[in-house]
């Protein structure tokens, strides 16, 4: 190892089973095989079994910190744990240089029957601190952990933001050369998580290398130097943070799309919608992958199955791929009672049936996934005359010629204009 390089992983891979039987059976025939001096192979699977870990690769430097994002289940935490030394790799090389201080699990290392200040030097002792290094930083662990009257209090009445307190304030307080943390700061109050980010870059710049894994984009854009992207126990991408998250973005959409929620129909049936469609304008509308900043395209038809006003309001909403709404188009038949067309409204004349495609000029949308959804309803009364929730679902890119910085992840949206055409 490198001179500077404080944790070398080489092709790291770990195997679980699916079944408590193969454990068990697998378990008792590695036994006897290591009793007997004969090979396990540990680098092949057998029946039941899965890859976890398969073939993961970085190197850090003393002082950076490494962000391990993917989806849940693509090996994260398992990764963490090889590196804490839980689990031993079934393939590949681990070299960690120095101490190491661990918040993987939520009480991990804590004894529910005894009191927080007991557990202090029961989980000091875990980390490698002896009881004078505890003693001295005794009063500042406290200090840190903020529990007031609970830290004479059995650990069993501990809620999870008071565990994570507890076992963060010990870990950065053993002063680890490398610090491995999960996804359980989340647990915390705002306060606090601002106080466990301050000090881990407090310590980052004191030399310490971090591993952190996290589902917030952000806090890895803003908090690592360099991340891995993880998905179904393989490494797809090693490197710079920003190219990291990106592609984090780029392989789920992928994903989103096919697994985009059923359309479903809404309202009274009076009005029907068809051929939805949302893609970048010049490209094949059957493509829903729109480059950041590129005028957008929503396509539909309609028909009115009895139409006797022209007083209807269609609605356009787009909402992040969670449900939350982002951004709403309205377009009019007629303005309402007080006769004001507002800035966000169009004035459009619409028949018994045709197509209306709406150009969404120079959008800003953040870059992820988005759905759409599609109603009418008259402007004097509170009721959907028909429409389609989930009509269509479509991915904002990165833009490919252009380098910009981009809250992924983010959202909210700036505003945008548009223009109408109903046929």
């Amino acid at each position: 190892m490198a001179g500077d390089i404080v944790v070398q992983a080489a092709g790291v891979s770990k195997k679980f089973c699916r079944s408590l039987k193969h454990v068990m059976f697998y378990g008792a025939k590695d036994i006897a095989r290591n009793m007997m001096g004969l090979s396990c192979h540990p680098g092949s699977l057998r029946d039941g079994e899965f890859w976890a870990v398969d073939e993961v690769s970085f190197e850090l430097n003393r002082g950076e910190t490494l962000g391990i994002i993917g989806p849940n289940g693509s090996g994260k935490s398992t990764l963490l744990k090889i590196l804490s030394g839980i689990f031993m790799p079934d393939k590949g090389e681990i070299e960690i240089k120095g101490k190491i201080g661990a918040l993987i699990e939520v009480g991990a290392g804590f004894h529910p029957m005894l009191t927080g200040r007991e557990n202090v030097y029961i989980n000091g002792a875990i980390l490698g601190m002896n009881k004078d290094e505890i003693d001295r930083k005794f009063d500042d662990i406290v200090e840190f952990a903020g529990i007031g009257d609970f830290f004479d209090a059995p650990v069993k009445h501990y809620s999870s933001g008071m565990f994570v307190r507890l076992g963060f304030a010990i870990a950065i307080h053993a002063e680890p050369d490398v610090l491995l943390v999960d996804e359980v700061l989340a647990v915390g109050d705002a306060n606090f998580q601002k106080k466990c980010f301050e000090k881990i870059l407090e310590i980052r710049d004191k030399g310490v290398s971090i591993i952190f894994v996290s589902h917030s984009m952000s806090t890895v854009e803003r908090l690592c130097t360099k991340c891995v992207l993880m998905k179904n126990g393989k490494q797809l991408f090693y490197g710079n943070t920003r190219l990291g998250v990106q592609e984090y973005f780029r392989e789920f959409s992928v994903d989103n799309l096919e697994k985009a929620p059923q359309a479903k129909t809404v309202g009274v049936g009076e009005v029907t919608f068809s051929n939805v469609y949302v893609y970048e304008e010049g490209k094949d509308k059957k493509n829903p992958n729109i480059e950041f900043g590129k005028n957008i395209v929503i396509e539909f038809d309609y028909e009115f199955l009895n139409k006797k006003e022209n007083n209807n309001q269609f609605r356009i909403s787009i909402r992040t791929f969670e449900g939350r709404d982002v951004q709403k188009i309205l377009l009019m038949e007629c303005p309402f009672n007080d006769n004001i067309v507002y800035p966000n409204e169009k004035i459009v004349a619409t028949g018994k049936k045709g197509t209306i495609k709406v150009k969404v000029l120079d959008q800003k949308l953040f870059p992820q996934t988005f759905r759409l959804d599609v109603a009418v309803t008259p402007v004097d009364k509170d009721i959907h005359l028909g429409g389609i929730a989930n009509a269509a679902t479509f991915n904002i890119l990165h833009p490919t010629t252009e380098k910009m910085y981009l809250e992924y992840g983010n959202m909210t949206v700036t505003e945008f204009d548009y223009e109408v055409n109903a046929i």
